[in-house]
């Protein structure tokens, strides 16, 4: 599991790539802490570009940075999710608390 991320004005990227589970969502928290208390960002996007899974505990850490954002004031949405974790979001309402982003139109 690969997580990045990038600041701009205000807005920070957190990007993650591979599976999102109990063996990786540990150190993909950290990390995300560090960057949301090194930036206190007013947006914060994660991005899940290059997720193809996501257990419970994927779930539990993207709220718990949530929490911690939010702590900031700052607001929060996703961008980039994939059909098969999309369905899984849907399925816990994580939506109503984290919006996606509206997906631009290919013309």
């Amino acid at each position: 599991m690969l997580v990045n991320y990038e600041e701009h004005t205000r807005t920070l990227v957190i990007s993650f790539d591979g599976e999102i589970d109990h063996h990786s969502c540990a150190s993909m928290a950290v990390i995300s802490d560090d960057a949301i208390k090194k930036y206190l960002p007013q947006k914060l996007i994660f991005d899940f570009r290059g997720v193809k899974f996501m257990d419970s505990a994927g779930i539990g850490m993207i709220i718990g940075r949530y929490k911690q954002l939010i702590r900031f004031g700052g607001k929060a949405e996703m961008q980039n999710v994939g059909d098969d974790v999309k369905r899984i979001f849907n399925m816990v309402g994580i939506f109503k608390i984290i919006p996606l982003a509206k997906e631009k139109e290919e013309v």
